[in-house]
């Protein structure tokens, strides 16, 4: 069974929007794109150059991905590039759109019945990153096996959040977590079942 790991960057109030610069993705007027490159510390590339030494492939949502195809495949090469592109891009779309990054895959049909035989392939761990929208059916279909979340010391009031309204309940344990000198925290969760409620009255 391979693992699938969602990595996203959150600011402090959920938004995952353009974290990576202003154009990436204005779409509903957003216009703070580019907001984790002030806290991008040695600490936090360090934590990212980690994730991808270890073998895996992409699974992302259309958006995302046009927006790394965008980039990636023209970039120097470097720890994060060369795996990226190397890597096995599985793609999530409601229509049939043209695939120009290499060795990408569309993904036809359910998106949770196909990623969840994708799962049960050989292979190695299966990364997303960003992809709201995926997300969300991922998370509704119990398919997400850690949580990896780099959650900025930011405020920015609106934007896609990566947990918005209709999110599947899941209770979640920390794996690991710690935070940097920028004051961004490194999380990892893995989900451990129902939400439980008490009270303390």
């Amino acid at each position: 069974m391979r693992e699938l790991l969602v990595t996203t960057f959150l600011s402090l109030d959920g938004v995952m929007q353009a974290p990576g610069g202003p154009d990436e993705d204005p779409s509903g007027g957003f216009g703070l794109g580019g907001w984790s490159f002030p806290y991008f510390d040695e600490e936090v590339g360090a934590e990212m150059e980690q994730l991808m030494a270890q073998p895996f492939d992409l699974l992302l949502g259309r958006r995302t991905y046009d927006i790394f195809a965008g980039f990636w495949p023209s970039a120097p090469e470097d720890e994060t590039s060369n795996p990226l592109n190397a890597a096995t891009k599985y793609v999530a779309s409601r229509g049939t759109p043209e695939l120009t990054w290499d060795t990408s895959v569309l993904l036809t049909g359910d998106v949770a019945e196909a990623v969840t035989a994708l799962k049960e392939t050989d292979g190695p761990q299966l990364q997303v990153h960003g992809s709201g929208d995926l997300v969300q059916t991922l998370l509704a279909a119990g398919l997400v096996d850690r949580w990896h979340l780099v959650i900025h010391p930011v405020l920015l009031g609106r934007g896609r959040r990566l947990f918005a309204d209709g999110t599947a309940p899941v209770s979640l344990e920390l794996v690991e977590g710690r935070v940097t000198k920028s004051g961004t925290i490194l999380a990892t969760y893995a989900p451990v079942g129902d939400v439980v409620v008490g009270s303390f009255g």
